[in-house]
């Protein structure tokens, strides 16, 4: 049975369904899974489907300095079986000269200390950030090797450090990515380095997203969209898009689902475009609702954005939802979205920020139903053709099942030299600075 350690920001993620879906996936495969978690769920929301997953769940200090107990009896035991090894991965987490670094360092000691005890065969993370980056310690200060995933904000976002993104690349076994536009970017970010970069589609359950039994259930000229209302899902541009429809006296109802910093915006451009009575916020929804919700909609419409920090959708999981349940889909062409939808053939692609030609294409949709039907079963077909959790995830399964190479640990070039290890902390509560002195 092949063991998998998956690293992840925060588990469970209401927004991230994709990773309960892979993990479900791999456990029916009969993947051994255990998730290290670097913080608690903060809100309070789970999905049904969370009930079905049989991982065991260990929560690593979101705060080290707050457990300093916990942390220096993992970093002991690390110090002593590997001084070395330890003492240099140390000092690059102190020569990195942030807090940040040496957070991660702190948590990955926790970690690795675990996996010495509860031994896996390879390390996965999600996302190319903090889950990635304590995989990377990991690797170094026990040679187990990881490998992760890049998707949107943890590459496209202004933040990001290209250094760092191409240290990961350089010593994980390999890493996956969703769509083949990220990994043309990913190939050309690491120039003429090496780097064994794949693509791989989200996948999703097909069985349970699938359409209504009775094509005449869903309502009529339904407009549906879920996301997180945040900049790059380009809710204000669907907003101004119904206000031409509006002008235009076309009968239409836009249902908005998800949560998010922009909510208060959006409903004032609501009220600006007098569409109080067509559009409506219906909040976070659990994934039984939303899959009822894709089942009684007429459209499904997603303009996404790239937003002023650089954050943007590389292939989002809710147009593979709605094109699975029957629907045809309108979005924009941005990264991944352009591998997901096929123009005129199972929905429409839109300039992004446009919201004169979003509008054009819903009315498109909304006053032509022989086409929007032609479209909705070629959407399903598609889906089921390239976005199968089944099939994705299987050769997922087969990457992480490979021999794995003991030999990824690595001594990164820039490392320091080492020194002793002086006496722990007097505070009860340490500063990360203290903790990591007193190791």
């Amino acid at each position: 049975m092949t063991r998998i350690a998956y690293i992840l920001k925060m588990y469970p993620r209401f927004s991230e369904t994709f990773i309960v879906n892979e993990i479900l996936e791999l456990e029916r495969r009969g993947v051994d899974v255990r998730i290290y978690s670097l913080r608690k769920p903060d809100d309070g929301r789970f999905h049904a489907s969370l009930a079905r997953v049989k991982a065991n769940v260990i929560y690593i200090p979101q705060y080290p300095q707050m457990e300093p107990d916990r942390v220096l009896s993992a970093h002991r035991f690390l110090h002593d079986l590997f001084p070395d090894t330890y003492r240099q991965t140390r000092a690059f987490a102190l020569s990195r000269g942030h807090v940040y670094a040496q957070k991660r360092f702190l948590q990955a000691g926790i970690i690795a200390a675990h996996l010495l005890r509860h031994p896996v065969d390879a390390i996965h993370a999600h996302f190319a950030t903090s889950a990635t980056t304590v995989a990377y310690y990991v690797n170094n200060l026990i040679g187990i090797p990881y490998s992760f995933t890049a998707h949107a904000k943890d590459i496209f976002h202004s933040t990001v450090q290209p250094g760092s993104l191409q240290r990961k690349i350089r010593h994980a076994r390999f890493v996956v990515t969703v769509s083949d536009f990220n990994r043309t970017y990913l190939q050309n970010l690491m120039g003429d380095e090496s780097g064994d970069i794949r693509r791989l589609y989200n996948g999703i359950d097909v069985r349970r997203f699938r359409p209504p039994t009775n094509e005449s259930s869903r309502k009529p000229n339904l407009i549906l969209s879920v996301g997180r209302l945040v900049e790059k899902k380009g809710f204000d541009v669907l907003l101004a898009a119904c206000g031409y429809l509006k002008q235009w006296d076309i009968n239409f109802m836009c249902h908005i689902i998800g949560k998010g910093p922009l909510e208060n915006e959006l409903r004032a451009q609501i009220h600006a475009l007098g569409l109080g009575k067509q559009v409506k916020l219906l909040g976070p929804r659990p994934q039984d609702k939303v899959r009822q919700a894709y089942r009684k909609a007429t459209i499904f419409a997603l303009p996404c954005v790239r937003a002023r920090d650089g954050n943007q959708d590389g292939l989002p999981t809710v147009l593979l939802e709605a094109m699975a349940c029957g629907l045809p889909v309108i979005s924009t062409n941005m990264v991944g979205i352009p591998e997901i939808i096929d123009q005129n053939v199972n929905g429409l692609i839109v300039p992004p920020n446009d919201a004169a030609a979003l509008a054009n294409g819903l009315a498109l949709l909304l006053q032509h139903p022989a086409q929007r039907a032609h479209m909705g079963v070629a959407a399903r077909a598609k889906v089921m053709r390239c976005f199968d959790v089944r099939q994705n995830v299987a050769m997922l399964h087969a990457w992480l099942a490979e021999e794995a190479d003991m030999k990824t640990a690595v001594s990164p070039a820039t490392m320091l030299p080492s020194s002793p290890i002086p006496p722990l902390p007097t505070l009860p509560t340490p500063t990360i600075e203290e903790v990591m002195q007193a190791i």
